[in-house]
């Protein structure tokens, strides 16, 4: 229970209409989830005013209600609080309910279009390995120290975000680290959050179906470094051009992390293999269970956030040696005939890019690269065809495939895709909508030494079709074709 008084704290209020010495029992922002003695904060959603549910709030028993706009009707025993963003004021008043927990431990923050995950959870294992207790909040899944609780959101509304944080200090966790999407940003899920720091992997073509404008993408990761105090740190990536713009105006102790540009924290790969590579890190050597150029940003993300967070060095080198990278993640197999298998989550064109010449630089004797590639459903369509024509460029065979066509119909999906390939590789890029035939299509194709890229889902357990989610693990499809030949 909380006093409705104390939760409002650090919200600009316009106008209260009632008591505001009422007590708080739950807070929630569905009206369906309304108990008796209830906050119900009203937020203009993407598809859903909450403002519309106000009166069935109040008939579920809500002491108060959080609102922009005032219904036409009060009743005596509610109190009314008018505000002017009731999704700034939803994140406020859920850490003030939650007893401010990100105040609690220290919580990292990683945004960026591709490796959020990957940095987020090797963070997690890192400080886990150096004997402390950590939270991760991820794509993949969330941890509380020991246990998994599943993701539904790379980053949680407001309420679930404060109660995972506040179990997390419940449980001992000195560290929490978070991926914060740019759809949390905009939606100022992370609002009333302390971070004691923030890491910007890169920026690439993503989810302009949200954002609209490439400008506003930028803008709204910027937004996230603009928020960090000045206890806390900004580290970015160097290498990629914007990333020092993430670190204009930021209050925050500002660092970065490059393989070709100046930075703060260096790092240069010397060999690398299917099941590791060798790195020049910081002035020392070490070996880690991850591939490619990509990875070795994002271990050096990991490292520079480390000692940034008062870590010895030494003793990071060693944890980082051990650790192994998130699932779905240029996650390799190997069939019984040597065909390679890599399952990987890319899902944007600079991702498929980087994980293709990856395979590219592993490959020892032109062994035949097959990738079998599909594009989300319901989501930016404009990235298509420059996906497929990044998979033409860098692999020997295409096979274009359904990834979630969610409401939309698979077979345009690929016809926009099919836009991209130039008309000198048609020949080499097959379309099969079924991904589980692509997927063994793909197999059957794949001679000894071959190398085949499964991309677009990675981690994900499901596919889906018609808004109804199927059971569909890439991973496992891709042993049982492996199994079949």
């Amino acid at each position: 229970m909380r006093g409705l008084k104390d939760i409002l704290h650090g919200i600009p209020v316009r106008q209260v209409i009632g008591n505001l010495n009422v007590a708080v029992d739950s807070l929630t922002f569905d009206s369906r989830k309304v108990g008796v003695n209830c906050l119900f904060v009203a937020v203009k959603g993407t598809q859903v005013d909450g403002h519309r549910f106000i009166g069935a709030a109040v008939s579920s028993g809500a002491s108060a209600i959080l609102c922009e706009q005032l219904p036409e009707t009060t009743h005596d025993d509610v109190t009314y609080v008018q505000v002017d963003d009731t999704a700034f004021a939803l994140g406020v008043s859920a850490a003030n309910y939650f007893e401010n927990p990100s105040k609690k431990l220290r919580l990292v923050g990683i945004t960026g279009t591709n490796g959020k995950t990957t940095i987020a959870t090797l963070l997690y294992k890192l400080f886990r390995e150096m004997g402390y207790e950590a939270g991760l909040i991820s794509t993949v899944k969330n941890q509380v120290g020991d246990r998994t609780v599943a993701a539904t959101h790379t980053t949680p509304d407001p309420v679930a975000l404060n109660g995972l944080l506040q179990e997390m200090v419940q449980t001992g966790c000195d560290y929490c680290f978070m991926e914060v999407s740019s759809h949390a940003i905009a939606q100022q899920r992370i609002a009333g959050l302390n971070f004691a720091g923030g890491i910007f992997s890169n920026i690439t073509h993503d989810h302009l179906d949200f954002h609209k404008t490439f400008d506003a993408y930028i803008k709204a990761k910027k937004t996230f470094f603009d928020g960090l105090d000045r206890f806390a740190f900004a580290l970015s990536n160097a290498d990629d051009k914007n990333g020092l713009i993430m670190l204009q105006n930021t209050f925050a102790h500002r660092k970065t992390y490059g393989i070709k540009s100046m930075a703060d924290f260096k790092a240069k790969v010397i060999e690398s293999h299917f099941d590791g590579m060798l790195l020049h890190l910081d002035g020392h050597e070490v070996w880690v269970k991850l591939v490619g150029g990509f990875n070795a940003y994002n271990i050096l993300a990991v490292y520079g956030a480390a000692i940034l967070l008062e870590q010895e060095t030494m003793k990071v080198l060693t944890a980082l040696s051990s650790i192994t990278g998130a699932e779905g993640r240029f996650d390799a197999t190997i069939s019984k005939h040597g065909v390679v298998g890599v399952v990987d989550y890319a899902h944007t064109p600079d991702a498929v890019q980087n994980v293709l010449q990856t395979i590219q630089s592993l490959r020892k004797n032109n062994e035949t690269i097959i990738t079998v590639l599909g594009c989300g459903g319901d989501r930016d369509k404009a990235k298509r065809p420059k996906m497929a024509a990044v998979a033409a460029k860098y692999s020997d065979k295409v096979i274009i495939t359904s990834d979630n066509p969610r409401t939309e119909d698979p077979l345009q999906i690929i016809h926009d895709m099919e836009a991209g390939i130039p008309a000198d590789r048609k020949r080499d890029v097959f379309s099969i909508a079924d991904r589980r035939e692509a997927i063994r299509a793909a197999c059957h194709l794949a001679k000894p030494g071959d190398i085949l890229l499964i991309a677009g889902k990675g981690h994900e357990k499901y596919q889906e079709i018609n808004g109804k989610r199927y059971d569909f693990d890439d991973k496992q499809v891709l042993i049982n074709a492996f199994n079949e030949q």
